[in-house]
């Protein structure tokens, strides 16, 4: 069987396109990096391969993805029908280094790297660490000492991330090879095990489980995927296989009378599966993929939910099979009824083309619509982020704009929001008169990353005491696989949010999910409020609600523990501003107009 040819992804055009970003920035171009940037997000953000939109739609479809205009959209065609972009080969052949790796170590940006490159002929990570290790860049003008010493924490930080994925990238791809093998002839079940579908936050490898009738010709089916780039070995029941994007992918063929069992063993985790066995060497069973035995005897292996009662415990939902305290819970019937996935009605953090969003207002209401929501936050950036951010004036005209909008909807509900950034004092760059007008004010942090942890803690808690702050988004700044937490002692920010009635968010972005799980149930034991939100700055990023529900079920939160599962009217009257007097008189007479 000849193999499919492969169409280049998404993710490697997004690459080439920003690294054309990283390139144009160092000539001291204007202008275009922030277009090939803005390129990059949208083909990366599409819910579809780029080279089906182009066969379907031809260059006009390409041209009409948000930042899109014709000069990158022929540039975009070139690369996905021929695989390669002689504009970018000629500017990388300039400054031929690893970008994609060198760009990924926090504090070093374009400019940074070509001097760094010119200089000291670093091309790749590894001379980066010799260059720093040699005390070298400490010499190069505007680097310095901290300058070396951040880079070399960057470059660890890089190699601890090595091999690892972020959940949200693999996760659409492996429900797509699920479905394909679901239409293979004679497959009966399929299903995501391991790490994925235990919705950690990143994954090593996928493991996938079938039910078949021919197990021959589903395994040649799966090494023949278009997405493989080599086959670690095929079989009769398993085959193992690294995909392009990089990450290997085993395939298990499971008896029926089994299915149960080996979905529970392939789940995992290790220590969970450990203490499972533990159970049951205690009652006198032997417990494997196979099934649960008694002697010889099979008594439980068909279904998950029957291996777990024959153990005398309640079913435990996937995303908990952690070994941190649910199986005393399960035996005890003690498990949370965590939130579920369609729970979250409204979501409160929605960028916007008035900043750095690539759709419009109207654009990103209707698509959260389609999705079912009732709600939408718009929350575009203030005045600190120069390049993008809202100033008060700016603010109070999209409020009007949004009093427009909601007069001609029925059934769905816009709210007037802002991610207001947070200085280093602790002060909001919005005054509190127009923050008073605000329906929901997000806080955040987007500058001094690096403060002391007692400073940093302040600063934010400071926040948190602004009578008008609602919500304090991504608590801990966190960019997987590209920036550890800043540093800040969260037990004060749980108690922090708890005394001010600052609601904590749950960031679905798959490169942030912050709160993580384990702050996630601290928040919730500790008795503070969550939302759980996209920070979508496009239609597609509107799916990412799955992500944060996913972070909060592992963190053992309920529907009760998140607001945003409430109606419109009852999520806003338990935000802060509503639980006191109303924050302004303009506010108060809105709240009049929307009850009468």
């Amino acid at each position: 069987m000849s193999k499919p040819k492969r169409a280049i992804t998404n993710a490697e055009v997004a690459r080439v396109l920003r690294e054309i970003a990283m390139l144009l920035e160092m000539e001291n171009v204007p202008f275009k990096p922030r277009a090939y940037e803005k390129a990059a997000y949208a083909v990366e953000s599409l819910s579809e391969p780029i080279a089906e939109v182009l066969e379907k739609g031809g260059e006009r479809a390409i041209e009409e993805l948000p930042g899109v205009g014709k000069s990158i959209a022929e540039k975009i065609v070139t690369l996905v029908r021929t695989g390669r972009l002689p504009y970018y080969e000629e500017l990388h052949a300039k400054v031929p280094v690893d970008l994609t790796q060198l760009g990924a170590i926090e504090g070093l940006g374009p400019k940074n790297i070509k001097v760094l490159y010119e200089k000291l002929g670093v091309r790749t990570v590894e001379d980066l660490e010799e260059a720093a290790r040699a005390g070298k860049i400490r010499n190069l003008p505007h680097f310095g000492e901290k300058s070396e010493q951040k880079i070399l924490r960057g470059i660890e930080f890089l190699k601890r991330s090595q091999g690892r994925f972020l959940l949200g990238a693999v996760l659409p791809l492996v429900r797509e090879i699920e479905a394909r093998l679901e239409r293979v002839r004679g497959v009966r079940r399929v299903a995501i095990a391991g790490s994925i579908r235990r919705c950690k936050e990143t994954v090593g490898d996928g493991d996938l489980l079938v039910v078949a009738d021919d197990p021959d010709a589903v395994m040649d089916f799966f090494v023949n995927m278009p997405e493989v780039q080599y086959v670690h070995g095929k079989g009769h029941t398993k085959s193992s296989v690294k995909l392009h994007m990089g990450m290997d992918l085993d395939l298990r063929v499971v008896p029926a009378e089994s299915w149960g069992a080996a979905l529970s063993y392939f789940t995992g985790s290790k220590a969970h599966n450990v203490a499972l066995r533990r159970i049951a060497m205690d009652k006198g069973l032997k417990l494997n993929e196979y099934g649960l035995f008694r002697g010889d005897r099979a008594i439980a292996g068909e279904t998950e939910e029957e291996v777990y009662e024959a153990l005398g415990l309640q079913f435990i939902p996937p995303e908990l099979r952690e070994d941190t305290g649910e199986i005393e819970a399960a035996r005890e019937g003690k498990l949370p009824k965590l939130i579920e996935y369609g729970q979250v009605r409204g979501d409160l953090q929605v960028q916007t083309n008035w900043t750095d969003g690539a759709h419009s207002i109207e654009e990103m209401v209707e698509a959260a619509r389609r999705l079912g929501r009732e709600y939408i936050a718009i929350t575009d950036h203030t005045r600190a982020l120069a390049m993008v951010g809202l100033d008060a004036a700016k603010l109070r005209e999209q409020m009007r704009y949004i009093d427009q909008l909601n007069s001609k909807l029925r059934g769905f509900r816009i709210l007037k929001g802002a991610e207001v950034n947070i200085d280093r004092d602790g002060s909001l760059d919005i005054d509190d008169d127009t923050l008073a007008q605000l329906d929901v004010v997000g806080i955040a942090v987007h500058s001094y990353f690096h403060l002391p942890r007692a400073e940093q803690t302040r600063r934010i808690v400071r926040a948190m005491e602004n009578p008008h702050a609602d919500i304090l988004f991504h608590p801990t700044g966190r960019a997987l696989l590209k920036r550890e937490p800043y540093d800040v002692d969260m037990d004060e920010i749980f108690a922090a949010a708890v005394r001010t009635g600052t609601v904590l968010e749950i960031d679905g972005y798959p490169e942030r999910l912050d709160l993580r799980d384990e702050h996630v149930r601290k928040a919730v034991e500790a008795g503070a409020k969550l939302v759980i939100d996209t920070d979508a700055h496009s239609v597609h990023h509107l799916d990412y609600l799955y992500f944060g529900i996913a972070t909060a079920r592992r963190g053992w939160a309920t529907a009760a523990d998140v607001l945003n599962t409430l109606p419109v009217d009852e999520f806003l009257s338990r935000l802060k501003g509503h639980r006191q007097e109303m924050k302004s008189p303009r506010k108060r007479a809105g709240a009049r107009e929307r009850r009468g």
